[in-house]
């Protein structure tokens, strides 16, 4: 069957319904950054006005950075309960579903100000947090499982798309002449409602994933049904038959706990490319330059720093659609060495450019460029390879656990990078970046050796394929159907 005639307004519909999640985990990411000053105000007069003195400086800080760390806490919390929710509900009514924290999370930060109340703005960060955690597991879930395997990659990188829109419509939006003032920050952070309210109306219209139907729930007719509307075509045997084929082998195994993925030798070497993967994603800096870009630019002597940080944000965006159209051609493993190479160059040369700013005048525009070339490298390959491909290294039995611990783990050293990088920053100085080049350094070596390419190979071919790894044989690294 031609590709083509495989991309139908159906499966668009679908993809897109879904990736709002990911926009939403975006927005939620970048929001907070911008009005940073005039909440910690909004802290300060609510705490002197109860004790009647002014807030220590200490207290301030601490508190702000709770409400920046607490997003991470709830996004691990979320992502490592992604199974909880997917083999009982579903894949989209559990995106349905957990619409309701983020009507809740958005309603207590918007409302915050109001009741005067440091509390609900945390508590709300938290809940937002958790759902975002949440929609890191279903969005790439959902999308790879209603796609045909021939633009499974593609339509997976709309997922990192998502977030970065979701990134650069928060800095936008934070910006003092539209939603960065006094006034209007709690509709800034509220607004998080308006892409939940879409969602759920659109979830309504996007069918239940064929392979749950199928696998899970087995009932073949709705698969099938949902398969030909999705793919334009009567004729749906040859995945139908796939399906089958994975259901007959999970209805032979027992159920996958977190723990079976790490004992059982035909999933260990799988989870442990998956986690290496996300880690690959957070330890490469981006989540550094992204929290911190303001002062490195600031520090390189640019005058209007906060528009050369959205000047990132497009470069961002521009490059995962860049990426979405490269996947399924130079495929995964070759994109994501490619972007772990060249984000490696780019530290080395944002460390020397740091360095020099005071000596050398012009290096500071050196500065700039290593920016935007890690940035637009990340997005070739770290940034969204790793959230779909957890997803295609595992059969329907073990995904859901698996896409839950490979989660966390990005969630936890998400948290981690936010919180140790500026005491890194203080302590190296000019050469803190050179900590994030040597873990780019690790990550190529283990992706070249480790990694398989997936590009055009089925679930199950995959996954048989890490099976013969569990008993002594190879897989072929760059091996494609």
């Amino acid at each position: 069957m031609d590709t083509k005639k495989k991309i139908t307004a159906p499966l668009i519909y679908a993809v897109s319904i879904a990736a709002i999640g990911s926009l939403q985990f975006g927005y939620n990411t970048g929001v907070i950054n911008a009005p940073e000053k005039i909440i910690r105000g909004f802290f300060n007069r609510t705490l002197s006005e109860r004790s009647g003195s002014a807030a220590s400086q200490e207290l301030l800080t601490s508190l702000w950075s709770l409400s920046v760390a607490i997003f991470s806490v709830g996004g691990m919390i979320g992502s490592f309960s992604v199974s909880l929710f997917v083999n009982r509900f579903g894949r989209r009514n559990s995106m349905l579903l957990v619409n309701i924290l983020a009507f809740a999370g958005g309603l207590l930060m918007a409302f915050s100000k109001a009741a005067g109340s440091v509390e609900m703005f945390i508590i709300g960060r938290f809940v937002i947090g958790t759902f975002c955690g949440l929609c890191t597991g279903f969005v790439p879930m959902y999308i790879s499982e209603v796609s045909p395997t021939s633009v499974r990659g593609a339509f997976g990188t709309l997922n990192q798309l998502g977030i970065v829109v979701g990134i650069l419509v928060a800095q936008i939006f934070g910006l003092e002449a539209i939603m960065g003032t006094e006034g209007l920050w709690p509709m800034l952070l509220g607004f998080t409602i308006l892409p939940a309210i879409i969602q759920c109306i659109g979830l309504l219209f996007c069918p239940e994933s064929p392979r749950f139907l199928l696998i899970n729930k087995m009932e073949e007719e709705k698969a099938q049904a949902v398969l030909q509307k999705l793919r334009g075509d009567r004729d749906v045997s040859q995945d139908i038959e796939e399906m089958k084929e994975e259901s007959a082998k999970m209805s032979q195994e027992k159920k996958v706990t977190v723990p079976e993925l790490f004992r059982s030798p035909n999933y260990r070497q799988a989870i442990i490319i998956a986690i290496m993967l996300q880690l690959s994603q957070q330890l490469s800096g981006i989540n550094a330059v992204f929290y911190y870009s303001t002062g490195i630019f600031e520090r390189a002597g640019i005058t209007q720093p906060v528009y050369a940080t959205i000047g990132a944000g497009v470069v961002n965006t521009v490059f995962t659609v860049v990426s979405l159209f490269l996947v399924e051609r130079a495929g995964r493993r070759t994109l994501h060495l490619a972007g772990l190479g060249g984000m490696a160059v780019c530290a080395a040369i944002m460390t020397v450019a740091l360095a020099l700013k005071d000596v050398v005048d012009w290096i500071r525009y050196i500065s700039i460029v290593a920016t935007f070339g890690f940035v637009a490298l990340f997005e070739i390959g770290p940034g969204p390879i790793p959230w779909f491909i957890v997803a295609e290294l595992f059969s329907q039995g073990p995904r859901p656990a698996a896409v839950a611990v490979a989660g966390c783990s990005n969630w936890t050293s998400n948290f981690l990078v936010g919180m140790l990088f500026p005491y890194a920053e203080k302590l190296c100085g000019s050469y803190v970046f050179l900590i994030f080049l040597v873990f780019l350094v690790i990550f190529f070596v283990f992706t070249f050796f480790k990694v398989p390419e997936t590009k055009g190979r089925t679930f199950e071919d995959i996954s048989r394929g890490f099976e013969g790894r569990g008993n002594g044989q190879k897989m072929e690294m760059n091996k494609a159907a």
